[in-house]
C-alpha cells in the first residue's frame, strides 16, 4: 500500500528505489549484558528514528481519504490528530462514518474510544454514533496542543499554559533559582524555554484584559522568585523586568498576535487562516454584548502601532513596528 501511495503522489521512481534500497536485506540485533543476539531480518517498520515514518504516515493517510477530503477550515489534518467539523449534527456523523469506512478499506482503524465529540452552541447533548458505538462527549478537547472549549471562551487554555509553563520552570528551577548565576543569564533562560510554553498558541487568542492580567500574575510570580525577592521587599516590576532583561509578556503577546496577523495577509486568498478570518456564520446572534473576537482584538493591536492592514504587505515595515524586543543589549536584544 505505501509504494502505491507514493505513485498516487507522483513521486519520481528514483526517490522510490532509494527507499526500497534502504530497507532491503535490513537485520537488527538485541544487545544484552551476555552478549549480542544473532541477526534477524526486519520486515515490517521503519528504521528507528527516521524522519521517513511521518513522510510516509501522511502520504498514506492522504491517498486513502482523498475522496471524502473537505476543504479547510471543515477538516483539519495533522499527522494522525484529525478535527472534522460541520455545522450539522447529522451530517457530521455522515462524515465521520465515512472516514471510518475509507481508513478501514486502505487497512487504518479509527479509535472510536479515544474520539472525542463536542457541540458548540447545541442544546442536543446526545453523542453522535461511529459505528455501533457512541463517540465520547465532552465540553473542551485539547489539539495540538490548544484546549477548545464549546463556549468559544478561551479560559481553559490559559489555564493549561500557566500550568504548562510553572510545570517547564520547575525543571530548571536548579539554574534559574541559585544565587550564583548571573541575573541576565537566568532570564535568558526564562525567554528561551519558559515563556515560549506560557505563550504557545497565543497568537490566536482574542485576550480579555483579566487574561492578560493572569499571565502577567504568573510571569511576575516566576521572576520576583529567580531575583529571590518577595512583593513585601517593595521592588517595582519594572526594576525586576530590567534586572532579568524581560519585556511585559502584555507586549509580547501583541507583538505574537501582529507577527501572525502579518503573516496571514501576505498569504492567497485560498490560505486556511484567511478563510477562517472571513468565516461568516449563519444563526441570530446572542442577546447582550457580542463577545470579543480575535480580529478586534488586532485591529486595537494595530491602533496602538499605528499600522494599516495594507502595511503587512511590506515585510520589514511591519516587522519594525510590531518587534517588542527585550530590553539590554545584543544577544538579550535579539530574543
Amino acid at each position: 500500500m505505501i509504494w502505491w501511495a507514493l505513485k498516487v503522489k507522483n513521486v519520481p521512481q528514483v526517490y522510490i528505489d532509494i527507499i526500497r534500497d534502504m530497507y532491503r536485506y535490513s537485520v537488527s540485533l538485541v544487545r544484552t549484558s551476555v552478549g549480542d543476539t544473532k541477526p534477524f531480518p526486519i520486515t515490517v517498520g521503519v528504521h528507528q528514528g527516521s524522519a521517513l515514518s511521518p513522510f510516509l504516515f501522511s502520504v498514506v493517510l492522504d491517498a486513502v481519504t482523498a475522496e471524502i477530503q473537505d476543504p479547510p477550515p471543515w477538516l483539519l489534518m495533522y499527522a494522525d490528530d484529525i478535527a472534522l467539523t460541520d455545522e450539522g449534527k447529522q451530517v457530521l456523523e455522515r462524515k465521520v462514518n465515512q472516514w471510518k469506512g475509507s481508513l478501514e478499506n486502505g487497512g487504518l482503524k479509527l479509535n472510536v474510544a479515544k474520539t472525542e465529540y463536542m457541540a458548540c452552541g447545541s442544546t442536543d447533548s446526545t453523542p453522535i454514533n461511529i459505528g455501533n458505538e457512541p463517540a465520547v462527549t465532552t465540553d473542551k478537547f485539547k489539539y495540538l496542543g490548544s484546549v477548545l472549549h464549546e463556549s468559544g471562551i478561551i479560559d481553559h487554555d490559559i489555564r493549561a499554559r500557566i500550568s504548562a509553563a510553572w510545570s517547564k520552570w520547575r525543571e530548571v528551577t536548579g539554574v534559574i533559582c541559585d544565587r550564583r548565576i548571573p541575573l541576565r543569564l537566568k532570564g535568558l533562560v526564562y525567554k528561551c524555554i519558559i515563556r515560549p510554553v506560557l505563550l504557545y498558541g497565543a497568537e490566536t487568542w482574542p485576550v480579555l484584559g483579566r487574561h492578560v492580567q493572569e499571565l502577567s500574575v504568573t510571569e511576575m510570580k516566576m521572576l520576583r522568585w529567580m531575583c529571590g525577592v518577595t512583593r513585601a521587599d517593595r521592588i517595582r516590576n519594572e526594576y525586576i523586568r530590567g534586572s532579568l532583561a524581560v519585556r511585559d509578556v502584555a507586549e509580547k503577546l501583541q507583538e505574537c498576535r501582529l507577527r501572525w496577523f502579518g503573516h496571514v495577509c501576505r498569504r492567497p486568498a485560498d490560505y486556511v487562516g484567511n478563510i477562517c478570518l472571513n468565516l461568516a456564520l449563519d444563526g441570530p446572534r446572542p442577546q447582550g454584548r457580542p463577545k470579543k473576537r480575535w480580529l478586534d482584538v488586532v485591529k486595537a493591536d494595530m491602533s496602538v502601532n499605528g499600522l494599516t492592514r495594507d502595511d503587512a504587505q511590506d515585510r520589514a515595515k511591519w516587522r519594525k513596528a510590531s518587534r517588542k524586543a527585550d530590553p539590554g543589549k545584543g544577544r538579550d536584544n535579539a530574543t
